[in-house]
């Protein structure tokens, strides 16, 4: 039987993986009889993940991975860099065990990026971040950033253009180069050009028209439902001193 922190972890993992897509459903009953548990242990962690920003719950559509708006896309950059940054900046020089597991790190994120499973790409290339704070001797910060990554995986799901996971790993073997080196100054600009370059890459879409469905299905076929805004009286009108709400002068 699991529990709730294994649970979690799974749904974190999955997400971190982009096998859960925004949106997706989390179904009480169907986690229980996965993982051979009630649906209170369930429930419980689901109840974590949603403390952390992963998933949420409405009384329409149950629990579900959260779908990040623009603002939060921003944001959960925003803060990344600043721990991010601000991690290797306080930092003092990584000891042989730290570089070792972080060349460890590297080696498994370049025999993903060679292999077919998609899943364990995204998931070390992510990951990588929360080994280096761990590698900082940081581990409260380590959990923050795992949440903050797993929300901007889910945010690249939804807006990112096809990702280029070579040159991700290119700049995180960057970053360690120059923390062997000593150079804290270089690795913290590494990390900060490497968290601009994939938030550039993120496809903002414009804000939610909720007329653009019916806009397109009655916009004039050529020219002949013009008629439809035309007045049937041949005396001009005078223009309204309010606005008006016919359909034809909101489309």
């Amino acid at each position: 039987m699991a529990t709730a922190p294994e649970i979690a972890e799974r749904i974190m993992e999955a997400v971190m993986a982009r096998k859960l897509a925004p949106g997706a459903r989390l179904g009480e009953q169907q986690l229980a009889m996965l993982f051979d548990c009630s649906r209170t242990i369930v429930r419980e962690a689901l109840t974590r993940l949603a403390a952390r920003g992963i998933v949420t719950v409405s009384a329409r559509r149950g629990w579900y991975v959260v779908e990040p708006s623009q603002d939060e896309a921003r944001e959960a950059f925003d803060a990344r860099r600043v721990i991010e940054t601000g991690l290797i900046r306080s930092a003092g020089s990584l000891d042989k065990p730290a570089l070792k597991k972080l060349r460890g790190h590297l080696a498994r994120e370049k025999a993903a990026i060679a292999g077919p499973d998609v899943g364990l790409r995204s998931f070390l290339l992510g990951d990588f971040h929360v080994c280096l704070a761990e590698c900082m001797g940081n581990n409260l910060l380590a959990e923050t950033l795992r949440d903050f990554t797993a929300r901007t995986t889910l945010i690249a799901l939804r807006y990112q253009t096809t990702d280029d996971a070579a040159q991700s790993c290119a700049e995180h073997v960057q970053i360690v180069a120059a923390l062997e080196a000593g150079d804290l100054a270089r690795a913290e600009r590494l990390m900060a050009e490497h968290l601009l370059t994939w938030q550039s890459k993120l496809r903002m879409p414009a804000e939610h028209d909720p007329l653009a469905q019916l806009r397109d299905a009655l916009a004039p076929v050529d020219g002949k439902a013009q008629a439809l805004r035309s007045p049937v009286s041949p005396t001009p009108r005078k223009p309204r001193a309010t606005p008006s709400t016919y359909l034809g002068e909101v489309l």
